[in-house]
């Protein structure tokens, strides 16, 4: 029995590492690296690039309207980042839609009754950029343009580690 114990644990502990390492391999940027230069559909026929946030901490997130983990998310980023932070001149939040155009971030915003701002990434044009797989993600942007947290899936801890690593910012603004 004892054994067993010890050879669950050593299998654990052996999957845990090779999922680490891909999830690392499939993340483009990391802390400290300056954002990447990128341009998005602000709203239909009209961009905007990323360095036009440049002087605000911007909160990236990339989501599916099929990802399971995602839709257990982003009500969290509503309620404990969006609506805390909206009327802020110093933060900004993108959501993108990975592989989704207007009408489909549309329609699960409205479905969801969220008041942030989606965008598509039709092409994941934006999400290669940053990584290569796995959602949901966050990216947390400093007013200097460099990645200060990044996250894959969801979880209370890392959710916790970003709203405060937001607040901080915010208040050094």
């Amino acid at each position: 029995m004892k054994l067993r114990i010890v050879d669950s644990m050593l299998i654990f502990l052996i999957c845990s590492s090779f999922l680490s390492i891909a999830q690392e391999e499939t993340t483009f940027v990391k802390l400290a690296d300056p954002v990447p230069e990128f341009e998005f559909e602000k709203s239909p026929g009209k961009t905007m690039n990323i360095s036009e946030l440049k002087g605000k901490t911007v909160l990236i997130t990339f989501f599916a309207t099929w990802c399971g983990p995602c839709k257990k998310e982003l009500p969290f980023i509503q309620s404990d980042i969006y609506n805390k932070l909206r009327k802020n001149p110093n933060f900004e939040i993108l959501i993108f839609g990975r592989e989704h155009n207007w009408d489909e971030v549309n329609r699960f915003k409205a479905a969801n009754k969220f008041s942030m701002p989606f965008y598509p990434d039709p092409d994941r044009k934006v999400y290669s950029k940053f990584a290569g797989q796995y959602i949901p993600r966050n990216f947390l942007i400093s007013p200097e343009g460099k990645i200060l947290f990044s996250s894959i899936g969801f979880n209370e801890k890392d959710f916790k580690i970003l709203k405060e690593t937001i607040d901080n910012q915010v208040k050094r603004n």
